[in-house]
């Protein structure tokens, strides 16, 4: 072979080998996930979609591509990053809350989803049942608004000499507020304690709520299971701590931040069995034959270091209750 036939070969060869991964990366299949929140709080839940993923067979880059969409915390955003999602024609789209899920819904009804939230999906007319969902949407049921009540409850055990219990809700999540609202009311009632409702939406106004609340610094506080919250965890600590307002959270990731008390399912379960359904759609598997799925776990866990900071006592028999205690 002469010497100009030889280099043309190795420069060919060169430029062909990108174009083949290009389009061995075309031909994977893309999961799209669609999340109200911003990437920083959805790190570890992006991480348990992976473990997912990976426990179904597929690796990101290996052998599927993920679209993360993010809409920073502006719900307004959703629907057009939905619709994003569903023109890029990705094979799944999973969501992260309830706000993405019925963008995604609005936004096709042939790309099977699977969600995870907290509000019962039925009620909100995600699907049709548990068992058999119909149409194309799937997922799973955190059962966040089946505990709102015990939160409410154990917040009282905690400090039981209140009357009053606030209630920290982003009113933009509507469905999943007021459901959050009426549940709270109704133990409320029971235990004959007044709620009061405090809303924000975005950093600032969660400044005000604290400004407002911390007028009373008796007044314990239950936060919503809403994203944003979770978004703005290490905020809504550092107020808890500088106003000295014993707060219940619904996830584990902000009591281990700092806060007080959490208790609701374990997120990285939720999200790797999203993860894992996503995976079997890929296999071939059908949405309307995939059955929603629930938690199967739910946590308590008390931040001792917090609890002292604050001068409160944890009973012993919620510390014999807890499934964690941070010391």
């Amino acid at each position: 072979m002469r010497r100009r036939d030889f280099i043309t070969l190795i420069v060919t060869a060169a430029a062909a080998r990108p174009l083949a991964a290009h389009a061995q990366q075309r031909t994977m299949p893309v999961i799209g996930v669609l999340s109200p929140a911003t990437s920083d709080a959805d790190a570890n839940r992006m991480n348990a979609i992976r473990q997912g993923l990976k426990d179904a067979g597929y690796i990101e880059g290996e052998n599927v591509v993920i679209e993360y969409r993010s809409a920073e915390n502006q719900l307004d955003r959703l629907p057009a990053l939905a619709s994003d999602l569903v023109s890029r024609q990705v094979q799944v789209i999973l969501t992260i809350a309830t706000p993405a899920a019925q963008a995604a819904k609005s936004a096709t009804n042939t790309i099977p989803i699977v969600f995870t939230l907290g509000v019962d999906p039925v009620q909100i007319g995600l699907v049709t049942s548990f068992n058999r969902p119909g149409g194309n949407v799937t997922g799973v049921y955190g059962l966040q608004l089946t505990v709102t009540g015990k939160r409410l409850e154990l917040l009282h055990e905690l400090v039981p000499s209140a009357g009053v219990i606030a209630f920290l809700a982003n009113p933009k999540s509507a469905s999943l507020a007021e459901v959050e609202t009426e549940t709270l009311r109704a133990a409320g009632r029971s235990l004959g304690v007044e709620l009061r409702v405090l809303n924000a939406s975005n950093s600032n106004e969660i400044d005000a709520a604290f400004t407002t609340l911390a007028k009373d610094r008796s007044v314990p506080l239950v936060v919503s299971s809403d994203a944003l919250f979770m978004s703005q965890r290490v905020q809504l600590i550092v107020l808890a701590a500088r106003h000295a307002i014993p707060a219940i959270y619904a996830f584990r990731e902000l009591t281990a931040a700092g806060g007080l008390m959490s208790y609701g399912p374990n997120l990285a379960y939720l999200y790797e069995q999203a993860g894992a359904y996503a995976g079997r759609i890929l296999k071939g598997a059908k949405s309307t034959d995939l059955p929603v799925q629930q938690a199967v776990k739910l946590e308590l866990v008390i931040n001792l270091r917090t609890a002292k900071a604050f001068g409160i006592t944890v009973p012993p028999q919620m510390l014999t209750r807890a499934d964690e205690v941070i010391e």
